[in-house]
């Protein structure tokens, strides 16, 4: 469903997560990306509470790339409706994470939050033996 290991270490890279992501499977990268753009939503939450639009325009900007990268890598060809519902649902993270950095909107990054949540519990969920993503060159 998703693109090579090479990619998402890269990205994991250029949101200045640090980890040691040369090593992880593809399956623990998708994972470490989710988690890096849940901090994200988190970290602009936080720039709201405490009037820090900088910081929360930031975080924000950092989670739509992560949320963007996923979304560039999913693989529709061998994912078919599922990889189609996650571009979808990707899509709709975005355009409602922008809706928040427009307009200070909460509960916008509490509904980002929740679904990404939810697709990070599900990614989390398949079995070991099916974690097997081809890697794509």
């Amino acid at each position: 469903m998703y693109g090579s290991s090479r990619q998402f270490a890269e990205q994991y890279r250029k949101v200045g997560v640090s980890t040691s992501v040369t090593d992880a499977d593809p399956h623990k990268l998708i994972a470490l990306l989710f988690d890096g753009a849940c901090q994200r939503i988190r970290q602009a939450q936080a720039g709201i509470a405490q009037g820090d639009l900088a910081r929360k325009g930031k975080a924000i900007g950092e989670a739509c790339a992560i949320i963007g990268h996923l979304n560039g890598s999913l693989d529709h060809e061998a994912g078919g409706e599922i990889a189609g519902n996650l571009s979808a649902l990707y899509d709709y993270l975005i355009h409602r994470l922008t809706e928040a950095n427009l307009h200070n909107d909460e509960s916008a990054l509490a509904e980002s939050l929740q679904l990404l949540g939810e697709i990070d519990s599900a990614w989390n969920a398949i079995p070991q033996a099916q974690r097997n993503i081809p890697a794509t060159p």
